[in-house]
């Protein structure tokens, strides 16, 4: 007899491959645990996770051509899921368990040294000194790098 696809079964662990695990079933019946479905974090050797000889709870994924899909992971009962890592609103952070609401989302902060404000005394550059530096230096080399292109591309230059 078939087992019913969804239903969920006993089972002992028989066999460990790289690529999942072999249950024998009830009623002399084995499936396959793919690698993808044995635990809900990424399986990476599964001998971390099943052991030959370990009774296991499946859940029934599949049957064709006398082959059974099993899952573990889906076996389990259902656990709180972690919140989706997609974007937030500027200034929300997620609340963690046991926490209070959101903090409101703060004004940015501006980070220019402002219209006439001297330089950091004793040589240090602050990171804006350093970097308009860094900005003028580059567009030189740019621009002697075009140049030398354009003579190799045999451009000529304006007047």
């Amino acid at each position: 007899m078939e087992p019913q696809v969804g239903s969920i079964l006993e089972g002992k662990v028989t066999t460990i491959t790289k690529f999942g695990a072999f249950v024998a079933l009830e009623g002399g019946r084995s499936g396959l645990v793919h690698i993808s479905e044995i635990a809900n974090t990424f399986v990476n050797d599964v001998h971390d996770f099943l052991q030959e000889g370990q009774a296991v709870k499946v859940l029934v994924l599949a049957t064709e051509n006398g082959k059974i899909n099993l899952s573990i992971k889906k076996a389990l009962p259902p656990q709180e899921r972690p919140a989706p890592r997609g974007p937030r609103p500027m200034g929300v952070r997620p609340a963690a368990a046991g926490t209070a609401a959101p903090r409101p989302a703060q004004q940015p902060r501006s980070f220019s040294r402002g219209p006439q404000q001297p330089l950091p005394p004793s040589g240090d550059q602050s990171f804006e000194d350093k970097l308009k530096q860094f900005l003028t230096s580059s567009e030189g080399k740019m621009a002697d790098l075009n140049r030398s292109i354009d003579g190799k591309r045999g451009g000529r230059r304006r007047r």
